[in-house]
């Protein structure tokens, strides 16, 4: 029996390494800021910031200390309560006053399409307001761009900083393969990772924008499948040493709104087989994980060589996708527990109401907005 346990959890194992690529953005060549500039001109950065006091500061001084200049930083200040709106006037930015978005928008979609309308630059950066960036950002994003073409994401590198932000481990990990799963090259309806996007003005018009999803609620995975339905090719990168954030340090509540609000939905957005080989990685995942129950029993030692196959995995991985601390891939059971817990939150969300709680917001999944 425990030889076939075995066999079951090593190949469960190994399709985590299917999913997972090591897709970073290169490093720019040097001195490729003036290059870049002369040949795609102006460059337009659009934040939608709501209640983003906190992040705001990190995010403007990173744009600041940049060696490609951005032409222009758009903050659409999106109904705050707090001191965002002062914060981005203090570093000389232009701030647009947002406003409740009308029948038929979302809030994120109304805000970016707003920012969109007050922009000048050829290309368009779109960038969540707890994004850092390294200095070199947007000199590797403009050149990773060129040479692929089409519009790019970024999944950024996760920091991590409290104990309730280290459970996003497993939530945060397999987003990152879901956006990045070699699997997902073909699928048209293949998303965006809606905090970091770049794209020329040309191409975003040709998708027709955030107008074009104005009432959805994934807008990054519907984005990206209006952009391929415009011609335009979508690609999704990793954001290791380039693209960093701080997603939730208002909270736990924070952040598990945060990642249930898309989280039964976005599985519909996947491609079937994406989908399969999340399924078997956790299912041997969870399987792994009941190594310490069955202590003493015939089916511990190939259980506990499945839980150190894994745990080994996950610190590999979680090079590239964040810190989460020394022990916590270790007992990554606690992350487990806590993405069911995202899991069936949505679920009961979605199915019993129909909606979900963002900011202050109830939005219907149908993107009527309450």
């Amino acid at each position: 029996m425990g030889i076939w346990i075995l066999a079951l959890l090593l190949p469960a194992c190994s399709a985590g390494f299917i999913l997972f690529r090591k897709n970073t953005v290169p490093l720019p060549a040097p001195h490729a800021a003036a290059r870049l500039a002369a040949t795609f001109g102006k460059l337009s950065i659009i934040i939608p910031a709501r209640n983003e006091e906190s992040n705001l500061p990190h995010l403007l001084r990173s744009l600041m200390a940049q060696k490609y200049k951005p032409f222009e930083i758009i903050v659409i200040d999106d109904c705050s309560e707090d001191r965002t709106r002062a914060i981005a006037e203090s570093y000389g930015v232009k701030v647009i006053a947002g406003s409740s978005p009308p029948p038929g928008w979302t809030g994120k979609n109304w805000a970016v399409w707003n920012g969109y309308l007050q922009s000048t630059g050829d290309l368009i950066a779109f960038l969540d307001a707890d994004v850092r960036l390294a200095p070199h950002a947007l000199e590797s994003l403009i050149t990773v761009r060129e040479e692929t073409g089409g519009v790019i994401s970024v999944v950024p590198y996760h920091e991590a900083e409290k104990f309730y932000e280290r459970l996003a481990l497993i939530p945060n990990l397999l987003g990152l393969c879901a956006f990045t799963s070699p699997m997902e090259r073909a699928n048209r309806n293949k998303g965006l990772y809606g905090s970091c996007i770049l794209t020329t003005r040309e191409d975003y018009e040709r998708a027709k924008g955030h107008e074009g999803i104005k009432s959805e609620l994934l807008d990054d995975l519907n984005l990206g499948a209006k952009f391929i339905e415009a011609g335009v090719p979508v690609n999704n990168y990793i954001g290791y040493g380039v693209v960093s954030f701080r997603m939730y340090p208002g909270g736990i509540r924070s952040e598990i709104e945060g990642f249930s609000k898309g989280a039964v939905i976005s599985t519909g957005k996947l491609s079937g087989f994406t989908t399969l080989l999340v399924a078997i990685w956790l299912i041997g995942l969870i399987a792994a994980e009941a190594a310490p129950f069955a202590i003493g029993t015939k089916w511990a030692w190939p259980l506990v060589i499945g839980y150190v196959l894994y745990t080994a995995q996950l610190y590999y991985f979680i090079h590239y996708t964040g810190r989460f601390g020394k022990w916590l891939p270790a007992v990554h059971m606690l992350s487990t527990v806590f993405f069911l817990y995202i899991m069936l939150y949505s679920l009961y969300q979605v199915v019993f109401f129909g909606r979900v709680a963002w900011k202050g917001r109830r939005i219907e999944v149908g993107g009527r907005k309450k």
